[in-house]
C-alpha cells in the first residue's frame, strides 16, 4: 500500500508516519531525509544533489522523482508513505507517472486537517530535547522539573529557530498556496480522504488507520 500524508507544517505527518512504520512495516519516504542521505552517499545521483545543494539552489522535481524511483526500485516493504512529496501537480503528476511505470500504485491519500489558530498555539509553545529528542511543550507537556528532560537528564532543551507565529504563518501560507490544488486533484480521483490533524494522536492513528482499512 502507497499513500501520501498531505497537511501542514505542525499537522503531526511525520509523528503518523512513524507508527505507520512500526505497525504495518512501510517505509517513510521523506524528501529531506532523502536529499541529505543522497548528498553524502557517494553516487551518481547524489553527487549531483550534493553539487546543487552547495550551490545553494533547489533541487529540481526530476532529480527527487529519481531519488524516490532508486528507494521504490531498492527497498523491499509492505508500502511507502510519501511524506513531504507531491507538493504541486507537477510534483503529483510525475509520482503518478513513475508509480505506473514500475506497476505500483497510489492507494490513499490523507489530509490531516488543522485549524490554522490552534495549530500556531501548538507550535509556538513546542520544545525538543536536544539529546534524546523527546517533545515537549509550554502548555500541554511541560517538563516537571523546568529545564531538565524528563526521559533523559539532559538541559540541552530547544527550540526551532522557525517556530514562531510570524514564520509558522509564513509557511502555512505557502502550504495552502502550493499544495490546496493537490486536493481537488486526488479527490477527482477517488484518493482523498480527511482527518483531524490536532485530534489526540491516538484518535488520529486510529481514523488513519480506518481510512486505510476501506482501501
Amino acid at each position: 500500500m502507497n499513500i501520501i500524508l498531505l497537511g501542514p507544517p505542525g499537522a503531526g505527518k511525520g509523528t503518523q508516519a512513524r507508527r505507520l512504520v512500526e505497525q504495518r512495516g512501510m517505509i517513510q519516504l521523506s524528501t529531506g531525509d532523502m536529499l541529505r542521505e543522497a548528498r553524502t552517499s557517494g553516487t551518481e545521483m547524489g553527487k549531483k544533489v550534493a553539487e546543487i545543494m552547495d550551490r545553494g539552489e533547489l533541487v529540481t522535481d526530476e532529480i527527487v522523482i529519481g531519488l524516490i524511483e532508486e528507494k521504490l526500485r531498492g527497498e523491499s516493504a509492505s508500502g511507502f508513505i510519501f511524506d513531504g512529496f507531491p507538493r504541486t501537480l507537477g510534483q503529483a503528476d510525475a509520482l503518478g507517472a513513475l508509480l505506473d511505470k514500475l506497476g505500483q500504485s497510489l492507494d490513499a491519500v490523507i489530509e490531516m486537517q488543522v485549524d490554522d489558530e490552534a495549530l500556531v498555539r501548538r507550535i509556538t509553545g513546542r520544545f525538543t530535547c536536544g539529546n534524546c529528542g523527546e517533545v515537549y511543550h509550554d502548555e500541554t507537556k511541560p517538563t516537571k522539573v523546568e529545564g531538565v528532560c524528563d526521559v533523559c537528564g539532559s538541559t540541552e532543551l530547544k527550540r526551532r529557530a522557525d517556530d514562531n507565529e510570524e514564520s509558522l504563518r509564513t509557511r502555512l501560507l505557502e502550504y495552502y498556496k502550493k499544495t490546496s490544488p493537490l486536493l481537488g486533484y486526488y479527490y477527482a480521483k477517488g484518493k482523498l480522504d480527511r482527518v483531524d490533524g490536532l485530534a489526540e494522536i491516538e484518535d488520529v492513528a486510529a481514523a488513519i488507520k480506518d481510512a486505510l482499512d476501506k482501501v
